[in-house]
């Protein structure tokens, strides 16, 4: 009796595997004896923005790596380069030539997913061969007339022309479109064709998937709780402080309670906003200020141009403009791949697919990391290095 006293005070999956008679309810309560710690022993937390949960089991991070390792960004990027279809003064792939731009550049996607003129499919009666119309125009904005600068590394000023730019498009498009994508992938790891601070805006005749659920997601908590979602949710981590990465008066950036990439952000302004044509001028340059500080820290992680994915939620446009869009609050996510190193990643595969999303380490972990970082750029830093510069 005493020695199987022993192994309950013991650890659940050495037990399991020392002696495999014990019972179902052996092996369960010998768990429950545990303490637990979020960084040693797994669990599920809730997303719900959206209504998912998120398998956390940061004591896989012990593991041995034997997977892929990817190639590290480049690192020698040209600031002009005449081959590049972003750059001023180069000719795009349907002859178009770019004009000598200094500030922020838009133009249409040459090669676009959506299209205005596309013809409607047709209804389809069968409820598991259904079609609708999808309409939408799709335009590509350059940041900068460099290819060799990303936002952490212009001006503070240049940010928040970029940011000015944002407002600009989801009021003109909005007006028409329900729905105005606005979106930048950064480096090669995640897609980017072309080596130039960029972005895409997507704008649809439909609501699309994510922005469908975080609607249904933010309306249903509003109704139950008086407050929206997150609003309630900047609040209550402002307090806490554990998951903020960086902050200012009036925006804060937190790895989320339900992140589901390893150095996942969310940014969100303090005050109710709906969407970032409702900014002050105030909000646009504390935004361009945080937003600066956060890529920088991403920069410096692992000190590379750090790649990640990252969008736009506001409240819905287009013939949304006159309903109560209340229970909605702006907020940027942020989705970079890298897991342990520059080259090694997380990946979205098989138990993720099949199964539900699932993370190794903890967001308060990589919080603090994120935090513990310096808010001077690397690349700066190497300047005066190598200027001899303190």
């Amino acid at each position: 009796m005493a020695r199987k006293t022993h192994r309950k005070r013991s650890h659940f999956n050495w037990v399991q595997s020392e002696d495999p008679s014990l019972s179902h309810q052996d092996i369960m309560d010998s768990a429950n004896t545990l303490e637990f710690d979020p960084k040693e022993h797994q669990h599920l937390r809730y997303n719900p923005l959206r209504d998912s949960w998120v398998l956390v089991s940061a004591h896989r991070m012990k593991r041995p790596w034997q997977g892929q390792v990817e190639k590290p960004p480049e690192d020698d990027i040209p600031r002009h380069d005449p081959s590049n279809p972003l750059c001023p003064g180069s000719t795009r792939a349907n002859g178009e030539v770019n004009p000598d731009y200094d500030s922020t550049f838009l133009f249409e996607n040459d090669f676009p997913a959506l299209q205005q003129d596309a013809p409607d499919p047709g209804s389809e009666h069968h409820p598991l061969f259904q079609t609708k119309a999808a309409r939408g125009v799709c335009k590509v904005m350059c940041f900068h007339p460099w290819s060799d600068v990303t936002l952490p590394l212009m001006q503070l000023n240049e940010v928040r022309k970029v940011v000015d730019k944002w407002a600009d498009l989801i009021e003109e498009l909005g007006a028409s479109y329900p729905w105005v994508q606005i979106f930048e992938n950064k480096g090669a790891m995640m897609g980017c064709s072309n080596p130039h601070p960029h972005c895409q805006v997507w704008a649809s005749s439909f609501l699309p998937n994510e922005p469908g659920l975080a609607e249904r997601s933010q309306r249903d908590f509003l109704q139950k709780h008086g407050e929206p979602m997150l609003v309630q949710y900047a609040r209550l981590e402002a307090q806490r402080k554990e998951r903020v990465v960086v902050d200012n008066d009036d925006w804060l950036a937190v790895v989320p309670y339900w992140a589901t990439w390893p150095f996942q952000t969310l940014l969100l302004p303090r005050r109710h906003v709906l969407r970032l044509p409702d900014l002050t001028a105030q909000e646009r340059d504390s935004l361009a200020s945080i937003m600066k500080r956060l890529l920088t820290k991403y920069d410096n992680l692992f000190e590379i141009s750090f790649p990640y994915s990252m969008g736009w939620h506001g409240a819905p446009t287009g013939s949304y403009l006159t309903e109560d869009m209340s229970h909605w609050q702006l907020h940027a996510h942020y989705y970079p791949p890298l897991l342990r190193s520059a080259t090694v990643r997380k990946f979205m595969v098989g138990y993720e697919m099949l199964a539900q999303e699932q993370r190794d380490l903890t967001p308060e972990q990589a919080a603090d990391r994120l935090r513990s970082l310096p808010e001077e750029h690397c690349k700066l830093g190497e300047k005066k290095d190598d200027a001899g510069l303190d």
